[in-house]
């Protein structure tokens, strides 16, 4: 069933991993050591290092602020923007986990590079300030006006339970 509200991660363009436990279990292997010197990163393009360049270019990322915060676009709504990384470093993730004695990352996750949003999609920002993707042809139940089908539905069934129906 179609919902007005879907994560962001749903538009990801690459499987992005939680933890160390779960790259291990997606992908089958360790992922390669922390390394604190690098921008953590959760996502990793496969098909990068067959790019004929140095660097690769995605169009579509969730713009950030230093510490990682979306930014605002002039409309309110989350901004996107280009990311550009080196070919060997979008084909690798960086897992920070706490508890494993690593030092905590000095920056934000590079953000996942995202698919084209479709014609009735829109990015909002949800609870506590994510970003979440907005199926504008499916109203927000604050939007609903009137009884839905369901409402009546529930209406019809209390009638006949007591006894307002023939």
């Amino acid at each position: 069933m179609p919902q007005a509200i879907i994560g962001i991660n749903e538009a990801a363009l690459y499987p992005v991993y939680q933890s160390r436990q779960h790259y291990r279990i997606a992908v089958g292997q360790e992922p390669p050591p922390y390394n604190p010197a690098r921008a953590p990163k959760n996502w990793f393009d496969s098909t990068a290092t067959s790019s004929p360049r140095r660097n690769v270019v995605y169009d579509s990322v969730i713009a950030q602020g230093d510490t990682g915060q979306p930014l605002r676009g002039p409309d309110g709504k989350p901004q996107l923007e280009i990311l550009v990384l080196r070919k060997e470093e979008a084909a690798t993730v960086n897992l920070f986990e706490n508890g494993l004695g690593e030092p905590a990352p000095s920056e934000p996750p590079i953000p996942v590079p995202l698919r084209p949003l479709q014609p009735h999609e829109e990015l909002e920002f949800g609870f506590g300030g994510t970003v979440v993707i907005r199926d504008k042809t499916i109203p927000l139940p604050s939007e609903q006006t009137g009884f839905t089908p369901a409402d009546r539905k529930l209406l019809q069934l209390i009638a006949n339970k007591i006894g307002l129906n023939p």
